[in-house]
């Protein structure tokens, strides 16, 4: 099933939002905002995939609601058509350095507007594309190392402002190395995806799974303590366990497992995000020197708890 797409129209007459949204609902969920201020706040909770923007309004008009959209990342890449009944090739020109996609004249004429509706929309859905293509490991289907910074940092500043805790699991397959050398990479990489398979299951509420590089994944959990956090990372370790990836290389046999380094922090503008990871990887180290197949924890000063 393919997500329906969505439109903003943002003008103040009353009669131009029904003209608009006839012309445009039998194909995409429309949305209607009768000023600037209404628009931007729709905008940033409904994230439409397009905005068509009326040039003339009262209090705020189109080409300061433009500005304020340009300047909120929330808000930032969605792309905007101007409306407008001026013809004036100056408030065009305006429009269009300002980073509009479009510009439409006024009287509106059905066929131009879906057509255009429909260019930019498509260009909206392939835009998209890339940019998911752009955070997806391509072998395991999880979130790549970009994108686990990203949202890391997102969740560091949202952490800091709301005074919350965060929680990082730096996850290492055990003996990884050595499979891949008795079984061959192609049956590394089969091992790899469903491992990420057991991860990202473990996930029942928010949080992140991306794969950090070779068979090192993190697990980024905001708003979880350190004793939920644990949890999670037993329930990763007993489910990479429940594979039974058994093997035997030279005189060493087992079966595929994983070591974590976890840590939680609660953020402030004192520390930063690249300490956090060095923390929980710190430990993975020192789980992996101490036997693998455990979870050891950071505490403060300097102290580990061995969990697993």
């Amino acid at each position: 099933m393919t997500e329906e797409q969505s439109i903003l129209v943002i003008d103040d007459e009353k009669i131009n939002l029904k003209i608009i949204s006839d012309m445009l609902n039998d194909d995409v969920v429309v949305m209607l905002a009768k000023s600037g201020e209404q628009g931007i706040r729709k905008a940033i909770e409904y994230q439409p995939d397009l905005i068509l923007l009326d040039v003339v309004m009262p209090e705020m008009d189109g080409f300061e609601t433009m500005a304020r959209l340009r300047h909120d990342a929330r808000t930032s890449a969605i792309p905007v058509i101007f409306i407008t009944a001026l013809n004036d090739s100056s408030h065009e020109e305006k429009a269009l350095l300002m980073g509009a996609s479009d510009y439409i004249q006024k009287p509106l004429h059905t066929n131009i507007v879906q057509a255009r509706v429909r260019l930019h929309l498509q260009l909206a859905k392939q835009r998209k594309m890339l940019e998911k293509l752009a955070n997806i490991d391509p072998l395991t289907s999880l979130a790549n190392r970009r994108k686990y910074q990203d949202v890391l940092e997102q969740e560091w500043q949202r952490a800091i402002a709301h005074q919350a805790c965060l929680s990082l699991l730096v996850i290492d397959i055990d003996n990884f190395k050595q499979y891949n050398d008795c079984y061959g990479h192609a049956t590394g990489d089969k091992v790899l995806q469903q491992v990420a398979t057991v991860l990202a299951n473990q996930l029942v509420d928010k949080g992140l799974v991306a794969r950090y590089g070779g068979e090192e994944f993190v697990v980024l959990l905001p708003d979880h303590s350190q004793e939920e956090s644990i949890e999670v990372a037993r329930r990763c370790m007993q489910g990479v366990e429940a594979l039974n990836l058994a093997y035997s290389h030279e005189d060493f046999s087992g079966k595929v497992t994983v070591s974590v380094g976890g840590a939680t922090k609660s953020p402030s503008q004192k520390c930063r995000s690249e300490d956090f990871f060095n923390a929980a990887d710190d430990m993975l180290g020192l789980a992996k020197k101490s036997g693998k197949n455990k979870i050891l924890w950071d505490l403060p000063s300097n102290l580990h708890a061995v969990v697993e």
